[in-house]
């Protein structure tokens, strides 16, 4: 009986996988240049310039249907340089300039040690945020593009507690490999800037940007773009190193000459530590608020 209602439910066709490892041509169609390949295992078809729509396709789904099915809804992205060193690694190149007696490597050397603070703010912050939502009904998981620097910093964070964290890497000229962090199920990589930034912030409940260059600023001004016109729903932008951003942008100078409103100003908030910054998101959210005692269906007051 239970074969019979078996059959009721089996599939008419073979599956996508069934065909693809199916017995392959016969030799004259084996070649790189026979078209008699499946289209969805001609990688060579795949690539071609008229394909673009689809691979962007792909770009969005693969991430999408993973993340679904590793059951993360929400996080929190952390932006920041890759070049910002872990503190260790930056005495040790301090060390090596005071060596050589090259005051110029000093001097540098000296910058990337006090920067490097952040490195370890960012690590302490991604481990904060993991610990302190594990045991909410929606886990927060922290997602980075997946590099090194600030990047390597969120998902150590996360991996010092053993917790999941996301990677979205990116192919660039110069080779950036993920950094060994990343839980290797959310490790992605991205050919298209844009479906990469998309899924920055499709799950995001907050962005939290460090120091960082040219990249970090894009990233951030597209999300305060977004918020700013109402294409996204408003999210906490935290700054980590009021200092560091203050000297970088003038955001009185673009109120005074009237490129921004004043309220555009309350899109973000500067912090200095983890603690500080979870305080931040605890008051948006709740998430250190006691659970009521009124009833399932009670509103809280």
């Amino acid at each position: 009986m239970d074969t019979k209602r078996a059959e009721l439910t089996a599939r008419n066709f073979p599956s996508a996988q069934e065909d693809a490892h199916a017995v392959p041509a016969a030799e004259r169609y084996a070649s790189p240049d026979s078209a008699y390949r499946l289209a969805f295992t001609d990688t060579e078809f795949l690539l071609r310039e008229e394909l673009r729509p689809v691979r962007m396709q792909l770009e969005l789904l693969k991430p999408e249907m993973v993340q679904k099915e590793q059951g993360i809804t929400s996080t929190i992205v952390i932006f920041g340089s890759a070049r910002i060193l872990p503190p260790d690694e930056a005495q040790r190149r301090l060390d090596a300039a005071r060596a050589a007696g090259d005051a110029q490597a000093v001097a540098r050397a000296e910058k990337a040690l006090a920067m490097s603070r952040y490195y370890d703010e960012a690590r302490r912050f991604a481990a904060l945020v993991t610990l302190r939502s594990r045991d909410l009904d929606t886990p927060i998981y922290v997602c980075t593009g997946g590099g090194p620097g600030i990047m390597e910093a969120g998902n150590r964070g996360a991996h010092d507690v053993d917790g999941k964290s996301i990677g979205l890497n990116i192919v660039l000229p110069h080779e950036q490999a993920p950094n060994p962090y990343i839980t290797p199920q959310l490790c992605f990589q991205f050919h298209y800037f844009a479906m990469r930034k998309m899924h920055f912030l499709i799950r995001s409940i907050a962005l939290v940007c460090f120091p960082g260059g040219f990249g970090t600023l894009d990233e951030l001004f597209e999300v305060m773009t977004l918020q700013q016109t109402g294409k996204i729903r408003r999210r906490p932008i935290l700054l980590f190193g009021r200092d560091f951003w203050e000297r970088l942008i003038d955001f009185d100078h673009l109120v005074d000459t009237g490129m921004i409103d004043a309220k555009d100003k309350h899109l973000f908030h500067y912090v200095e530590t983890a603690e500080q910054a979870w305080e931040v998101l605890a008051g948006e959210y709740g998430f250190d608020a006691a659970p009521t005692v009124t009833g399932e269906f009670a509103v809280d007051i």
